[in-house]
């Protein structure tokens, strides 16, 4: 395992990391036990950079449980954020859930501190200064040892920042965005920034949520569970590209997996891509892509079906800006449009 240098931070991980959405009994992995062998399968492969989230269900109490006795040998993230309830204080980036949140994962986490401590989406609501000094705090406390943010436009990770070297405030170190073949619109703007602040880039969905394991096809039995469910997995442009991709992997010798993994992790730009195995045999395929390199004749054939910096279709679960998601931000009243 050839290991990289987690932007400035000086920590060393895998340049894939091990994503435990798939793990919560709600939406992926049901058997606790299970799900803690192919955590331990993971690490003895030599991935040692574990991703989950409080939102992530029972997710950050299954990987508490599978860490004990390894956690001094694991890069373990966690994210804070996200809904966890009805009540509209149990999530956000304030302070005071932040301070609340931490303390409620390093329990599920059976630790005493987070390697890596990320801002799951963007909140409008609260002034990022705000929450960078309550994440400065976790970090000089010793129950963090860095922070990070995730799914973030590049002119919010600028802003962060600055707001940080100005109020001598600990700066995102991270940033955890969406990646692959079939979203490259990171490559424009956001991928260039992190790089200007030497942030570490840990990207996510690099197979684009299962389209990029060849499962799905057109005018074949859908081979993902619930897939009606999200519009990005029938998508007719995204399902385009991939009719497009199979001939490429197989030429190139390659499983659409591999191709897709390894595709994520050969930007300069990328420190780490996230997997998200459901079970062993996930897992299994996926380490077989650990030494995959791809020429730069198979990239240039990429370049060719999907440009850089350009995304083919939107992700259900990408960050919507209030302007984008609010018509009365991008309209003017009627009235003064009446005037005008």
């Amino acid at each position: 395992m050839q290991y990289r240098t987690l932007g400035r931070t000086g920590i060393k991980v895998s340049p894939y990391a091990l994503g435990t959405l798939m793990f919560a009994s709600a939406v992926g992995n049901a058997d606790h036990e299970d799900s803690i062998r192919v955590i331990h399968k993971a690490l003895d492969a030599g991935i040692n950079f574990i991703d989950t989230a409080d939102a992530y269900g029972d997710s950050e109490e299954i990987v508490g449980k599978a860490l004990k006795g390894r956690r001094d040998d694991v890069v373990l993230t966690t994210k804070v954020g996200r809904p966890t309830g009805r009540d509209p204080n149990r999530q956000g980036a304030s302070r005071r859930w932040i301070m609340t949140a931490v303390e409620d994962s390093l329990r599920r986490l059976q630790t005493d501190h987070i390697d890596l401590y990320q801002i799951h989406r963007v909140d409008p609501g609260t002034d990022v200064e705000e929450t960078l000094s309550a994440l400065t705090d976790l970090i000089r406390s010793g129950k963090v040892r860095a922070i990070g943010s995730s799914t973030t436009p590049a002119s919010d990770i600028v802003e962060a920042q600055w707001v940080a070297a100005r109020r001598n405030l600990e700066p995102f170190r991270t940033e955890q965005p969406p990646y692959s073949i079939l979203n490259r619109g990171i490559e424009r703007e956001v991928l260039p920034v992190t790089q200007r602040y030497g942030m570490g880039a840990l990207v996510w969905g690099p197979l684009a949520q299962g389209l990029l394991t060849g499962r799905v096809r057109r005018n074949r039995e859908n081979g993902l569970r619930r897939a009606h469910l999200f519009k990005h997995l029938t998508d007719e442009r995204r399902i385009d590209v991939v009719e497009q991709l199979v001939p490429l992997a197989a030429e190139a010798g390659l499983p659409m997996t591999h191709l897709a993994t390894a595709f994520a992790i050969a930007h300069p730009g990328v420190t780490s891509a996230i997997i998200g195995p459901r079970t062993a045999e996930h897992l299994d395929d996926l380490l077989a892509g650990l030494d995959v390199v791809l020429g730069d004749d198979v990239l240039d054939r990429v370049d060719e079906i999907v440009p850089p910096g350009t995304d083919v279709g939107t992700l259900d679960q990408n960050y919507l800006p209030p302007a984008l998601e609010s018509a009365p931000l991008r309209r003017r009243p009627r009235a003064e449009r009446a005037a005008g």
